[in-house]
Parts: structure tokens; C-alpha cells; sequence
């Protein structure tokens, strides 16, 4: 398959940033966020339709130097996290760049930000002196550790939080040593909250006139996904260790290896799911032992399941098993790479490898696409990740038109 036929194209270039579509349309979103966390959470506003206006100092995004594979001047790294948005630049060191920053707040519906606390309060900027002069604004901050409690000041990246949550204790073979997660669950988790919270402030303002500050510590989120695992380490006050390719509770929720080597996810987890199977390797029989007929006792037996089954895996070849597994109703697939996930024809045809195009030669970036789903599409073209302050000239000279003959327009008496 030719890959640059693979993905779905999308025009865009400097206009298609701010000309969006979409439930958020009309949503003005001032991003102060840099690296992960923040803008992939302003990257999912500004697919549904909100103007993203993303501030830079002078230096840019640090995430636009991240080796090694670069686009148009910027690392793919930030091109991942970055489209549907307007780079401008300001230098909030500078009375005028303050000014310009403040006023901008003053004029959008909601704020983000991923400094550590504290920070951008030094600068000039806090929530309570922009709430005061806008009550409805909505303000979400994202940190390592939140905005209080003993570690608030502590520096903190996604796999510190993966480290200090028990995400990384879970993660790796049961006999191996602790790994982080292969993508930053740590940054994404604290990204989707971070919408869910401002998505929800949002309503709330609308209705009330109200905004809210939101506290996203990317700590409590990873302790939030532990889910069930945290509560029944809370329950029972035994830790679960490293789970490898494995579910604690369920012995056919697993990966098995098959006769020509090949490694195969299965997800057997009801009784219908079990019988088929075992029925599909040829060992319908233990579905009538007596050790394996509830799931009670199948985890009560589950070395000897486990044994059984890694037996019968051994007898068969990987895609005909899947392929018959799946006749049978029982969840089964291959362990991907990434070259095979994006040539799958379910993953092409929902548009999850998206080639964002821009106005000028040699700006095309292929990325992962939006999951949200709208009937009818909420958006028909998907901005270009935006040059180094491609936008600051065009969005202060507005500025400086909106403010003219406004009483409350560019505050100097902030500064």
C-alpha cells in the first residue's frame, strides 16, 4: 500500500485555523500550554470547532525541537498535538506582551495553562484578577500535582507520574522489571480530563454566567485510571504487581503464543465467550470440567487453565485461529506494529490516519486522526500545525480593533 494514498488528505494553511465548524464553533480557547499535557487537550477543543489561540514565547513551544523527525521546521512531536490552532507570539516579560496576553483572556471564553503553580502568576497572569474583570471565564489549570498539597512545587513529567501513581508498577512482566507505558498515558489522561472539566465549566457558565477554575493534577488522574485495580488493592490490601499481557482476574483475558510463533490477544471474559474458545482449540471438554464451569472457579484454578490453554494455543497457526475465534464470537487479534496499523482498512476508513496539508510546498504531516465522531461532521478541514507565530500580527491588530473605544479594553492598570 502506498502510504501517502493511505491516509485521509485535509487541506488547511493559515485560514483554515480560525474558519472552523463543529459544536464548539464560536469558542474562543487562549492556550498557554506547552509540550503534552495542555495542548493535546486544546488540540481536541479545537477539532470540535473552538478557535484555538495558542500563545508562545519568542523561543516557540519547546516541543517544536524535539528530534528526530521534523515537518516544515517543527518536530512531528508537535505536529501531533498542534493542529486547528494560531501560533502567536509574545514575550510576557514585556509590558506590552502582558498587556496583549491579558487582554486577550479578557476577550475568550476560557483559559489553559501547564506551568508549574504559580508561575504564570509571576509573570502578570492569575485567575483572580481575570475572573474579576470577566466572572463567566472559565480557567483550567494542568500540573504534576495540583495546585496544593506538600508536593504542588515539585517538577513532574509523565512518566514521574507513572512512576509515583503505581501505573509503572503494574506495567511489565510479571518477573521483569517496572515499565512506563508505551505511549504518555500520563500527559493524555490529564490532556481528556482537562476537557471533560472545562467542557463542563463551559455549561455551567453558559447557564449561570459563572466560570470556575478547574485543578487538573496529572498525578490524580493516574490514580483515578487505577480503577478497579485500586479498589481492590483498597479492598483487600494486597498489591496486584506487574500485570505483562495478562488480566488478574480473568485467566482466558490474556495473550497465548500459537504454533507458527505469533503472539495472540484474547479476550474471553463470559461463559459464551469461554465455551466458544476452547470449543474453536479443539477442547470444548473444558468447558464441562468441573474445575473451569464458573468464572469463581476458573480464577480459583487458573494455573492449570492457563497451562491448558498455552497447550492448545501450540497446536494451531495464528491467522486461521483468529479468523475462526472470531466466527466463534470470541474477541481475538494479532499483536500489531504500527506499520500494520495504519495500512487496516478499519482504521483508514475511519479516517485515524489523517494527512493534514498546507498552503505552501513541502507542508504535509501525516498524524493520527480525530476519534470523535459527528453526524453530520462537525469539521471539514483540519488546520495545519501553525508556524512560529504564523498568527501574532493578524490576531493583535484585531485585538487592538476590538479594544478601541472599549472602557474595560487593553487594562494597563494590571500591569
Amino acid at each position: 500500500m502506498n502510504p501517502s494514498s493511505s491516509a485521509t488528505a485535509e487541506s488547511s494553511g493559515a485560514a483554515a485555523a480560525g474558519a472552523t465548524t463543529g459544536p464548539l464553533k464560536g469558542l474562543r480557547i487562549v492556550d498557554f500550554t506547552l509540550f503534552l499535557s495542555g495542548p493535546f487537550a486544546t488540540q481536541i477543543l479545537g477539532d470540535l470547532g473552538a478557535e484555538v489561540i495558542k500563545i508562545e514565547p519568542p523561543a516557540g513551544d519547546m516541543s517544536r525541537s524535539i528530534p528526530p523527525s521534523f515537518v516544515d521546521g517543527s518536530s512531528t512531536y508537535f505536529g501531533s498535538t498542534n493542529r486547528n490552532k494560531k501560533s502567536v507570539v509574545l514575550d510576557m516579560r514585556s509590558a506590552e506582551g502582558l498587556q496583549a496576553a491579558r487582554q486577550l483572556i479578557h476577550e475568550a471564553d476560557a483559559v489553559i495553562e501547564n506551568f508549574r503553580p504559580g508561575k504564570l502568576a509571576q509573570l502578570g497572569i492569575d485567575y483572580a484578577a481575570a475572573a474579576s474583570r470577566k466572572p463567566s471565564l472559565v480557567w483550567a489549570t494542568v500540573s504534576g500535582f495540583g495546585q496544593d498539597g506538600p508536593l504542588r512545587d515539585r517538577p513532574a513529567y509523565d512518566m514521574i507520574v507513572q512512576a509515583m501513581s503505581g501505573v509503572m508498577s503494574l506495567t511489565g512482566e510479571p518477573e521483569g522489571e517496572p515499565v512506563r507505558a508505551g505511549i504518555p498515558v500520563g500527559d493524555i489522561g490529564a490532556g481528556l480530563y482537562a476537557v471533560i472539566g472545562m467542557l463542563a465549566a463551559l455549561m455551567e457558565a453558559r447557564q449561570t454566567g459563572r466560570g470556575r477554575l478547574i485543578d487538573i493534577s496529572m498525578l490524580d488522574v493516574q490514580i483515578a485510571m487505577l480503577s478497579y485495580q485500586a479498589a481492590n488493592y483498597l479492598q483487600t490490601g494486597k498489591p496486584p504487581g506487574r500485570q505483562g499481557s495478562a488480566h488478574d482476574f480473568i485467566p482466558s483475558y490474556r495473550c497465548f503464543r500459537s504454533r507458527d510463533g505469533q503472539r495472540i490477544a484474547v479476550t474471553a471474559n463470559t461463559e459464551g465467550m469461554f465455551k466458544g474458545l476452547v470449543s474453536t482449540l479443539g477442547r470444548a471438554d473444558l468447558a464441562a470440567d468441573a474445575r473451569f464451569v464458573s468464572a469463581a472457579l476458573r480464577y480459583a484454578h487458573r494455573e492449570v487453565l492457563i497451562a491448558l490453554l498455552n497447550e492448545a494455543f501450540l497446536e494451531h497457526d495464528a491467522q486461521p485461529l483468529i479468523e475462526a475465534l472470531i466466527r466463534a464470537e470470541v474477541p481475538a487479534a494479532a499483536i500489531d506494529d504500527l506499520d500494520a496499523v495504519f495500512a487496516n482498512p478499519q482504521v483508514l476508513s475511519r479516517a485515524m490516519r489523517l494527512e493534514l496539508q498546507g498552503q505552501e510546498p513541502g507542508q504535509r504531516l501525516e498524524v493520527a486522526g480525530n476519534p470523535i465522531k459527528f453526524d453530520p461532521p462537525g469539521r471539514s478541514a483540519h488546520g495545519f500545525p501553525p508556524r512560529l507565530g504564523e498568527h501574532t500580527a493578524q490576531t493583535l491588530e484585531a485585538l487592538k480593533q476590538s479594544a478601541q473605544g472599549a472602557a474595560d479594553a487593553w487594562p494597563t492598570a494590571w500591569i
